[in-house]
């Protein structure tokens, strides 16, 4: 089974239309394995019970934000290691910096392309 195959990706986003514009792109670049969560919170209770393999998830959400949600997967034994790219239209230097201490792998700026999607992708998880 090839990479491509085997990776296990969740997107997190509070806006079914940002949810669906990172699903197509992952889907125009071969990833189908894709789970959805709408909120922080749903993302980590899920996640802490079955661990993917990477996450994309949105910054500004309510509840918990994607930074919350990273801190949060990084303080769980089951979830510690599960890569994080922060999709975002505002990738300030507080934001990465932030970021970055807690263990982000990247991020990509909104809006983007599919292939921008795949180049941050392999950053993290290798080429596919």
């Amino acid at each position: 089974m090839s990479l491509r195959e085997a990776l296990k990706l969740m997107v997190v986003d509070d806006m079914s239309t940002s949810r669906g514009l990172i699903t197509q792109s992952l889907n125009d670049i071969g990833l189908w394995n894709i789970q959805t969560e709408n909120d922080g919170r749903a993302a980590l209770a899920t996640l802490s019970a079955k661990p993917v393999h990477l996450v994309l998830s949105d910054m500004n959400m309510p509840g918990m934000d994607g930074l919350g949600l990273l801190q949060a997967l990084r303080q769980n034994q089951a979830t510690q290691r599960i890569g994080f790219i922060l999709v975002t239209g505002t990738p300030t230097q507080d934001i990465l910096k932030k970021g970055q201490s807690l263990g982000l792998n990247n991020f990509i700026k909104k809006p983007f392309s599919a292939k921008d999607m795949k180049l941050c992708i392999e950053k993290v998880v290798g080429k596919f």
